[in-house]
């Protein structure tokens, strides 16, 4: 087969057809996730396969031996991924019998189909192929997708039909790098954004200048919008037409009142989609090397929000039952209630010595840990200055991170 003629791009629709992927190693487990997912009736024929390969075994037909040419009876692709070339010699002239497209991961100029380097994004598919270069078109198809994902490229949703409706998007603990990719599609998508103050708000800069902008912060004990407006002002807008995004920091549903915002577009027959978030409550101590669990040293941990203080008539937190316990506890907006909470811990049974961290403007470039314990966290808030926006991670595991401080 001459090597320097062209190949013929196509998408092969597998679904419900039969591949046979003879081989169990890192090459197959690699290109059987993606055959699943096309729906394509997956055969693996292998010596042995990987720990990933056997855990797929549910969603394909894995058999233990030697590969046997009528294991291509039947199937529309194939795939030789042995690490033995004779092997996969066998395999591609078994196929070439059989008039099966065969890909050879050992030597390429041997098969009678390639494998593109593949990206997805808003509903295209770009394959990437650089003739037998592989680190060639992976190369390129990523540099393909981060420009439509930023939109430096060709809008990828200018000629589709742009659907109305609500997508609630968590936007992660503040730092823009940790955004999903789904999120940043859906907020360069939008015709409307409705915004937190704590959403992060460099990516508002991407917006086009015909997009409108709805500011919906609401500051610690100052000024808000009410969840009522926000309500009414994403389902305004979707009924009239446009799609809406409510932007928020964290993840929706992490005292995010996201369900709210679902249950008033339900009523108003709006369609909602749902694009979860990293949750503050777990990436910001992460990202301060705070783990909030440990082996050997907790099997729980608890997210609590401390906006009510212990003993306050609408608190619904059992303060007592979470002092009894050894595992973590996270503390989300907690700042002004947290020597409240601190004392009523202490008071409950936890030691005044378990170690506590402050963490303030998590993951962003000002991001500060106060190091404290429940007996002196009252005394540390004020001296150190802390204020919101900041995570209060209470445990051991605090120790952990920072073994030196607490002497251990």
């Amino acid at each position: 087969m001459a090597a320097d003629v062209p190949t013929y791009p196509v998408g092969l629709r597998l679904a419900g057809r039969k591949v046979l992927v003879v081989g169990g190693g890192h090459v197959a487990q690699r290109r059987i996730p993606t055959l699943i997912a096309a729906g394509a009736d997956v055969h693996v024929v292998a010596r042995e396969a990987t720990m990933a390969i056997e855990g797929m075994s549910d969603e394909i037909t894995l058999t233990i031996r030697d590969f046997e040419p009528a294991d291509l009876d039947g199937a529309w692709y194939a795939i030789a991924a042995t690490d033995n070339a004779d092997t996969n010699a066998q395999v591609a002239a078994a196929a070439e019998e059989r008039r099966i497209f065969c890909v050879r991961s050992d030597d390429a100029s041997e098969a009678t189909a390639w494998t593109p380097a593949v990206g997805r994004h808003d509903g295209l598919t770009v394959a990437v192929l650089a003739n037998r270069e592989p680190r060639r078109s992976a190369a390129v198809r990523d540099q393909i997708m981060e420009a439509m994902r930023s939109g430096t490229a060709i809008r990828s949703d200018s000629d589709t039909p742009r659907t109305p409706g609500v997508t609630l998007v968590g936007g992660g603990p503040g730092d823009p790098d940790l955004v999903t990719i789904a999120a940043r599609n859906a907020i360069l998508s939008a015709d409307v954004v409705v915004a937190d103050r704590l959403a992060p708000r460099e990516l508002l800069a991407d917006l086009a200048p015909d997009v409108e902008l709805i500011d919906v912060a609401k500051l610690p004990r100052g000024r808000y919008a009410s969840q009522e407006f926000i309500n009414e002002v994403i389902v305004d807008r979707a009924k009239a037409g446009k799609r809406v995004v409510r932007f928020k920091g964290g993840d929706n549903f992490v005292f995010g009142r996201g369900y709210e915002e679902i249950q008033a577009c339900n009523a108003a027959g709006v369609p909602v989609t749902i694009i979860p978030g990293l949750s503050s409550s777990i990436s910001v101590p992460a990202r301060a090397g705070i783990p909030v669990t440990h082996r050997g040293v907790t099997h729980e941990f608890t997210v609590i929000s401390g906006h009510i203080p212990p003993g306050h008539p609408d608190s619904l937190v059992n303060w007592s039952a979470v002092a009894q316990m050894q595992g973590t506890v996270v503390l989300l907006m907690a700042v002004e209630n947290g020597p409240a909470i601190a004392a009523a811990l202490v008071a409950g049974g936890r030691p005044a010595e378990t170690p506590v961290a402050v963490v303030m403007d998590g993951t962003m470039p000002d991001e500060r840990v106060v190091l404290s314990t429940l007996g002196t966290l009252a005394a540390d808030i004020a001296a150190e200055g802390v204020t919101p926006p900041a995570i209060i991670v209470i445990g051991e595991v605090v120790a952990v991170a920072n073994p030196e401080h607490y002497g251990r």
